[in-house]
């Protein structure tokens, strides 16, 4: 959910002001206690940067109750509950839900009192006191996705309605030639409507309904003040494409990463983002009339090419460099600007990602919101925050590197800036970084 929607529901239920709802506090230089970053790293000017939390488990997503309280989703261990002092440091911190099967999914409805979290498998819903930090009830809301490749389950609540969440469900391999099929359950967000939900929970690949798909793995997203939500897709990896029997290796700098419109999913449903057969362009040097942004296919024919997915399937709004691996994304508070996290390569050389990017954003005359950069740039974003030698990164597995592996990414109620997470398996962080 978009922050500043919780908090102005938040703030509405309180019988007080948006400012008034969660106390600003002051950024701190250091904390006591926190050991210094574990990576080398480099902020751009006009950022600083602090750490404000190790010793923590994996951390693949940050959200923020309606009292400023932080919760944490800490893959292999929970969810963590940490609260602030007048200083801006951390002054406790509990474990809320102790599962070792909960690896990424983390929302809250914008009233806090209902949470939600996802294992590879099911998604589950608690009660919540955002004053007491207590949760009880706990239910089962979706079980049967599908495990596979991808086992991150990206949840949302529909702020419009909060009844409504969004759950997500990667590819089960590079190229998921079934997940085509919507009834696969794969490659795919679906929305479910919690009030109505069996007392056993609703099956993922029969039930609810679809928002979007082909998708190959839509990580993350984030609403927008509209309630537009705005996903990071993660394309595919080794791709060769062949044409008139000529088959070229193209995986260094394609297929791009995609940020993808996804609409209000109060209206959209069934929308097709090309996967698993159309894939869009990063560098456009390896084909012939396409552009950073395009659709292209892997093998085109006269009968299924190029212009037939420019055709059919929606195109990204903004493309990233193949490989960079988006995690998650959030908006500022005022979403004049979109922050994305980039976990880093494991198969490019020289590597790619392991930073923090912005990407300016802007409200148009009908009162959307829009990336600045037109869609076949390849400067729309800029690096706010990385490792400081990237191209040096290594990626062992899903969370083992020589530098920090970025994934959550939120704006802070407090005012302090934007937080970001590293999922390391040799420490899990949270950093801060502010704009100067």
């Amino acid at each position: 959910m978009h922050l500043l929607e919780t908090l102005v529901a938040a703030a509405a239920l309180l019988g007080v002001g948006v400012e008034a709802a969660i106390a600003k506090l002051p950024l701190p230089k250091s904390c006591t206690g926190v050991s210094a970053f574990r990576n080398a790293n480099t902020v751009a000017s006009g950022w600083s940067a602090m750490k404000i939390a190790g010793g923590l488990k994996q951390v693949r997503h940050v959200i923020w109750d309606s009292e400023g309280h932080m919760l944490v989703s800490q893959a292999t261990r929970g969810i963590s509950v940490h609260t602030f002092g007048a200083d801006g440091c951390i002054n406790s911190t509990s474990l809320l839900i102790s599962g070792a099967q909960l690896n990424h999914g983390l929302a809250l409805t914008p009233d806090s009192k209902t949470l939600y979290a996802s294992s590879e498998t099911t998604a589950f819903s608690w009660s919540y006191d955002p004053v007491t930090m207590k949760v009880s009830n706990q239910k089962t809301v979706v079980k049967g996705m599908s495990t596979g490749v991808h086992s991150t389950r990206a949840i949302q609540v529909v702020a419009k309605n909060p009844n409504l969440i969004l759950l997500q469900v990667g590819s089960n391999a590079n190229l998921d030639m079934a997940a085509a099929n919507k009834a696969t359950g794969r490659a795919i967000i679906k929305i479910f409507d919690i009030s109505k939900a069996p007392s056993a929970g609703y099956n993922y690949n029969s039930d609810g309904e679809v928002f979007g798909y082909g998708l190959r793995n839509e990580i993350g997203f984030v609403a927008d003040p509209n309630g537009v939500f705005w996903g990071v897709e993660n394309s595919g990896d080794d791709f060769t494409r062949t044409e008139n029997g000529n088959r070229r290796d193209i995986h260094k700098d394609n297929p791009a990463e995609k940020l993808n419109n996804l609409g209000d999913p109060m209206t959209v449903r069934d929308a097709w983002y090309g996967y698993p057969t159309c894939f869009s362009v990063w560098d456009p040097s390896s084909f012939s009339g396409l552009k950073t942004g395009s659709h292209f296919v892997l093998a085109p024919n006269s009968s299924y090419n190029d212009a037939t997915c420019n055709g059919k399937a929606i195109a990204p709004r903004l493309t990233f460099q193949a490989h960079s691996a988006p995690i998650w994304n959030t908006f500022d508070d005022e979403a004049k600007n979109m922050y994305v996290t980039f976990h880093g390569s494991w198969d490019r050389q020289p590597a790619t990602g392991f930073k923090v990017v912005q990407i300016p954003f802007t409200r148009l005359a009908d009162g959307s919101y829009d990336p600045v950069a037109p869609a076949d740039s390849m400067t729309g974003y800029k690096d706010i925050f990385s490792a400081t030698n990237p191209s040096s990164c290594t990626a062992n597995g899903l969370t083992q590197s020589n530098c920090f592996r970025l994934t959550a990414a939120s704006w802070d109620p407090a005012g302090r800036g934007l937080f970001v997470g590293s999922d390391n398996s040799a420490e899990g962080e949270i950093y801060i970084l502010s704009p100067k």
